[in-house]
């Protein structure tokens, strides 16, 4: 009877499919979630019998065989076939010169970046041998994100040259049994602990400028070394509040993120490993394991940072159960759909050497170094490098600028420096700044010493009116209004004003909803020589009564819904009003006091007393 050649159909983890919505969503240009694995092999290589080890890997691991489909599915999934054909490239570069050996590795491995997999149609991964000298190669084993995350690709090395020369591997934990956990999971419990973490969190922390281009782009890197002693220091600390290094990078990462964006409840990505205990073997599994979930730093200024940390670890501790919960439903039940822009990562990766080397079967493997690509503009990453601690920024070149990368990785450089040095200090006290960016604020940027001439607000107004007649002054809803229109109303409500007794010394209580006609009335008082006491006529009645009582003003200008609130006072009602009578030009200022005539005051109502300076 003859077998099927579907072996088994899938469901994908959470990070799958996220990353095949953004892969399917970028289908204009690069894959970003195509990544390489270099490494240099000096040696006899048996480059057959290193291809029939790339064979023997697929065999081994079903999901490597993995192609992804979504069209005409509710949910996409992941079809396994029996048996794939490994994508295989051999080239001879050791005729070349040095210099052009290099140059053409370089263009050969960007266009193999460059090359999207049809998500479909597997495998997702596919190897290239350069022979660049006699007994030196390079081995290219290109791959796509959605088969593999970081954690799997020393394992995957290993297995690749244990099968190369033969030796025998223990059994595979195969990638169902993980995906099989998850469905498992009590959804219920993991959305009831991630609705309590985002509880109250009021908005998404961006550092990015506004995106102009979507359009993916390979990052830049920025990669800085701690100084052993840091270093050293850090351990001991971490050590000696019961910590984690995780825990301190990404303390370090939230409290910059809050000094970047003025806040103290921030949230950026994190990369977990994502390998629960409860899965036998899960430590040597290979696959995607890995999600990205919100992390979220909060602190009160006056706070140690010592506290700030350990209830970061804590918070981190208590969702740990639950890392298995898709970022979209996180970002869902925080009620924001985007939270952030920034994602982090701490590397451990499980690898036998500081020097990232392998030696089998007269063989030495070395690793190159490549750069992995998301679609987040800013990223971080650290991780231990031998005694210290490597940071790493990847950004794009688009958004940010080189100089403002190398200022942030100095800032958290700082940070860490301060944090190791006093653990115990407010969160206030930290100073991410350097000498010449605290010179920059408060001195330089500070400078802002004019001279500036004498001038009232109605002289500086009617300088504008000069300049600019036709431009808009005011803009309320679909009312426009110029300048010189402004100007007119102004000063005929001044002239009325004037009329009525109003000049300086004099104070006039003004109420009216935000309108043409309470700036217009704001400008006449001040026209009219006398000063204005706003009034908002939702203030209690006591409160009015006292501002009243105190400022004693002679006149109110209100509209009609705020003029009961200011009783017993002579008014001008703005709706009310027919000022065609009056002049447009400026009332003047400096001229004596006009005497009210005896008809200014309405029937009923009594004359303000003056207010005796």
């Amino acid at each position: 009877m003859k077998q099927p050649k579907i072996e088994d159909v899938l469901p994908l983890s959470p990070l799958q499919e996220g990353l095949l919505f953004q892969t399917l969503l970028d289908d204009g240009g690069e894959d970003l979630y195509v990544s390489q694995l270099l490494a240099d092999i000096e040696g006899p290589l048996d480059v057959k019998a290193l291809r029939g080890a790339a064979k023997g890997l697929l065999a081994r691991h079903a999901n490597l065989r993995a192609g992804f489909q979504h069209e005409g599915l509710a949910e996409p999934v992941q079809v396994i076939p029996r048996a794939v054909t490994v994508p295989w490239t051999q080239v001879d570069l050791s005729g070349l010169d040095p210099v052009a050996r290099e140059a053409e590795l370089a263009a050969r491995h960007a266009a193999d970046r460059a090359t999207r997999f049809d998500l479909a149609s597997p495998p997702l991964l596919r190897f290239s041998v350069y022979r660049v000298a006699p007994g030196r190669f390079r081995l290219a084993m290109t791959k796509h994100h959605l088969l593999l995350d970081g954690w799997s690709m020393p394992i995957l090395v290993r297995e690749l040259f244990t099968l190369y020369e033969g030796g025998s591997l223990p059994p595979v934990t195969p990638y169902r049994d993980y995906l099989s956990w998850i469905a498992a999971q009590d959804k219920d419990a993991a959305r009831d602990a991630w609705r309590d973490a985002m509880a109250g969190l009021d908005e998404p922390t961006l550092l990015a400028p506004a995106d102009l281009d979507p359009a993916p782009a390979r990052p830049r890197t920025l990669i800085r070394v701690v100084p052993a002693e840091l270093s050293a220091a850090l351990h001991r600390r971490a050590r000696e509040r019961g910590l984690t290094m995780s825990t301190l990078t990404q303390g370090a990462w939230g409290l910059l993120c809050g000094a970047l964006t003025g806040r103290r409840d921030v949230v950026f990505g994190a990369t977990v490993s994502g390998r629960p205990a409860e899965i036998p073997g899960i430590e040597s599994m290979v696959g995607l394991f890995i999600n990205t979930l919100p992390v979220r730093v909060r602190w009160d200024w006056a706070e140690p940072v010592s506290a700030v940390l350990e209830r970061l670890q804590l918070a981190q501790s208590d969702l740990m159960p639950y890392q298995h919960t898709h970022l979209a439903e996180v970002q869902r039940l925080a009620g924001h759909q985007k939270l952030f822009d920034t994602v982090s990562v701490f590397q451990n990766y499980p690898v036998d050497s500081d020097d990232d080397t392998l030696s089998v079967a007269g063989l030495r493997i070395s690793g190159v170094p490549t750069t992995d690509g998301t679609h987040y503009p800013l990223s971080f990453a650290a991780g231990t490098a031998g005694p210290e601690l490597q940071l790493r920024l990847s950004y794009r070149a688009d958004l940010y600028s080189d100089a403002w990368i190398e200022s942030t990785m100095d800032r958290l450089v700082r940070l860490l420096s301060a944090v190791c040095a006093n653990p115990d200090k407010p969160v206030a006290r930290l100073d991410a700044l350097s000498s010449a960016e605290r010179r920059r604020i408060l001195a330089e940027w500070n400078d802002s010493t004019a001279d500036v001439a004498p001038a009232t607000i109605p002289a500086l107004f009617e300088a504008q009116v000069r300049a600019r007649p036709d431009a808009p002054a005011l803009e309320i809803g679909d009312t426009v209004v110029s300048y010189a229109e402004l100007d007119a109303r102004v000063n005929r409500l001044a002239h009325l004003l004037v009329e009525r007794g109003v000049g300086p010394e004099d104070i006039v209580a003004v109420s009216a909803v935000r309108s043409v006609g309470l700036l217009v009335a704001l400008l006449a008082v001040s026209k009219a020589g006398a000063a204005y006491l706003p009034v908002d006529a939702d203030y209690p009645e006591d409160r009015i009564r006292y501002m009243l009582d105190d400022a004693r003003p002679v006149l109110a200008v209100v509209d009609a819904a705020s003029a009961p609130a200011i009783p017993d006072l002579p008014a001008l009602v703005l709706d009310d009003l027919d000022l065609s009578a009056y002049p447009e030009h400026s009332p003047g200022s400096g001229r004596a006091r006009a005497t009210p005539p005896t008809s200014s005051t309405p029937p009923g109502r009594p004359a303000a007393p003056r207010a005796s300076w």
